[in-house]
């Protein structure tokens, strides 16, 4: 029905950079928001960031300042610019959208793959 695609995780110095892309593709009416999580080894799966149909953002307070959200609506696509790593940003990185399938008025959450950031001298 809805695919969330990641791309961009990998390995990465600590005090590194990296983006992490999500495109959404199926059968899409509308999208309102969309985000990304991240579960650590042993650990329960956080928010990183989420942004709204309009641009409104919110992040978890261990990135705030560090990581930028950001979305193409036209493309259906969020991005995450992570800056200044950390080790303990080590994490699968799942992406999340509220999603308006042409099969229904409701929303539903789809969720990526997850995508593996590793954060490692």
């Amino acid at each position: 029905q809805v695919q969330l695609v990641e791309s961009g995780g990998g390995l990465v110095q600590p005090g590194g950079s990296l983006g992490l892309s999500c495109a959404a593709s199926g059968s899409i009416f509308s999208i309102n928001a969309m985000g990304w999580y991240r579960q650590a080894p042993g650990k329960q799966r956080e928010l990183v960031a989420r942004i709204t149909g309009g641009g409104r953002t919110n992040y978890g307070d261990s990135v705030k300042g560090r990581f930028t959200i950001s979305r193409d609506n036209a493309e259906n696509t969020v991005y995450l610019q992570m800056n200044s790593l950390k080790p303990e940003d080590t994490a699968v990185y799942y992406c999340n959208a509220a999603v308006q399938t042409i099969h229904s008025p409701y929303y539903l959450e789809f969720w990526g793959q997850g995508t593996l950031v590793t954060v490692s001298s």
